[in-house]
């Protein structure tokens, strides 16, 4: 049974790797047995520290998502470093908190870029090799609770994520018969970089706490489990899918 959930011979590739749940993503598929391209703006030198200290193959792609340019260059890294692209993990994202009447197209554009744009056309091209070498393959965005809800100051942000979970299901629908998984996680509040400025607000912190039944935040390695069952055979049969790991803040 747990041969199922082994990525030996796997090569993920994973954005936004260079800390929080993407540096926790890259360690787990490390310890499953995979090779990791990670993919960041700033030096991911921790990450492959990490990495490696798992008996894992990590290379860097220096990268910043905030257009389409560096899309052709990471695929082709990842293929020619390791032989072969068969996960694609799309971590990478950015928020920019203000009130909805003030936020400018600029930075409307931007989050957009990043949290959208970026993961339809990285997936498209990373989709197009594995049809073309005849290759099962999966892709796993990382969604947010705002996928499903509308957030405070936040509008960019809960429209690039809700926008996220629904082409994974698009792109399952025009996939799937091509041999390609396309899932999300969506993470509930999870202790990063992105999360700082609320955690910081003590009042606010104590408010989602409050709503969390598991009555903590989230970290990194609590996404490790459902990452390892989506990039594995274990999920061979789940497509179009958002899995949820919130600690039950959306049965509330």
């Amino acid at each position: 049974m747990l041969e199922m959930f082994s990525l030996e011979g796997k090569n993920v590739i994973v954005t936004g790797a260079n800390t929080g749940l993407g540096q926790g993503m890259c360690v787990a598929f490390a310890e499953a047995g995979a090779n990791v391209c990670g993919v960041a703006r700033r030096s991911c030198e921790e990450t492959k520290k990490l990495v490696e200290e798992k008996g894992g193959r990590f290379i860097e792609v220096m990268a910043d998502l905030s257009s389409t340019e560096p899309v052709k260059r990471i695929i082709d890294t990842c293929i020619n470093e390791f032989g072969s692209a068969d996960v694609l993990v799309n971590n990478a994202g950015m928020i920019k908190r203000e009130d909805a009447l003030n936020v400018t197209e600029e930075d409307w554009n931007m989050v957009l870029n990043v949290n959208l744009n970026v993961v339809f056309f990285l997936s498209q091209e990373f989709a197009k090799r594995a049809i073309e070498s005849n290759r099962k393959a999966k892709i796993i965005n990382i969604c947010s609770m705002l996928s499903y809800q509308g957030g405070i100051r936040v509008p960019a942000y809960t429209a690039s994520k809700s926008a996220v979970n629904g082409i994974t299901k698009a792109l399952c629908n025009e996939w799937a018969a091509k041999g390609i998984n396309v899932n999300a996680i969506a993470p509930g509040y999870m202790e990063t970089n992105n999360t700082k400025e609320i955690k910081a607000d003590s009042q606010r912190s104590e408010a989602i706490i409050d709503r969390i039944p598991q009555g903590r935040w989230g970290k990194p390695s609590d996404l490790m489990g459902a990452a390892i069952f989506l990039a594995s055979s274990a999920s061979d049969y789940v497509n179009g899918f958002t899995l949820a790991v919130d600690g039950g803040w959306l049965a509330r």
